[in-house]
């Protein structure tokens, strides 16, 4: 599979253009960020848009569990954009899922828009989706987790989402925009995946305060990810003033 591959932890990940990162070492997929159902919970609130991002997203994901035959899924938390989510997942959805799950292991990890769930490893509150639901996961030198620790932790071999990332960059006399992979070393942080999920600038304060300066974007364009230190970045838009400026 195309992609950005770089050391991290220890370990050589791929940083591919559908926003999912790939284990290979451990046949692990991962994924940040679904916000299932964000269609419905939207036209519940009166915006409505065409209520295919679902569908589309799981599609997006089969061809990648098709592709990558994975022995494991992490998907690193907000999976539902509610959570009331889950309930109005159509069963073809809730099928697809299941058919997904079969023959691997398959981790729901906690987000802050998902459905509460006891600590530790359990079922998926809703009992027509696979797999286990946590609070988060360690798998060999890795930590997978919906928000990065900040302060609180070192961030050693820290793989979250959460924030949606997103990227720009001038180059060759164009300006390239788009999701994107943010690293240092230390930390990794994933780009949304789902269909209906918008995007915070990597230069933005909240994400910028849990990467060392010197970190490393690995932008998604059209058909491939390209890779940047950070000092090739542009604000997508102005930054916030910071208190006494």
């Amino acid at each position: 599979m195309s992609g950005s591959r770089f050391r991290f932890a220890g370990t050589t990940l791929l940083a591919t253009p559908t926003g999912a990162l790939w284990w290979n070492e451990a046949a692990t997929l991962v994924v940040a960020d679904l916000h299932l159902e964000k269609g419905s919970s939207l036209a519940r609130r009166g915006a409505l848009l065409p209520p295919y991002d679902t569908r589309a997203t799981l599609a997006r994901l089969a061809a990648l569990v098709d592709a990558l035959a994975p022995r494991r899924v992490i998907c690193l938390g907000d999976s539902f954009h509610d959570p009331d989510g889950p309930g109005r997942l159509a069963d073809e959805d809730a099928g697809v899922l299941a058919n997904l799950a079969r023959g691997r292991d398959w981790l729901w990890i906690a987000g802050n828009h998902d459905p509460a769930w006891e600590t530790g490893h359990s079922r998926h509150p809703d009992r027509r989706l696979p797999g286990e639901a946590v609070q988060d996961a360690t798998v060999g030198p890795l930590v997978f987790r919906h928000q990065a620790a900040g302060n609180g932790g070192s961030g050693a071999g820290e793989i979250s989402g959460h924030f949606h990332p997103k990227a720009s960059v001038l180059a060759a006399g164009r300006r390239l925009t788009g999701r994107c992979f943010a690293t240092d070393g230390r930390r990794l942080i994933l780009p949304a995946f789902g269909a209906y999920t918008g995007g915070l600038d990597v230069l933005h304060p909240a994400i910028a305060a849990l990467l060392t300066p010197a970190f490393t974007a690995h932008l998604i364009g059209r058909a491939r990810v390209h890779t940047f230190a950070s000092h090739r970045l542009s604000p997508l838009a102005p930054l916030p003033r910071s208190v006494g400026a």
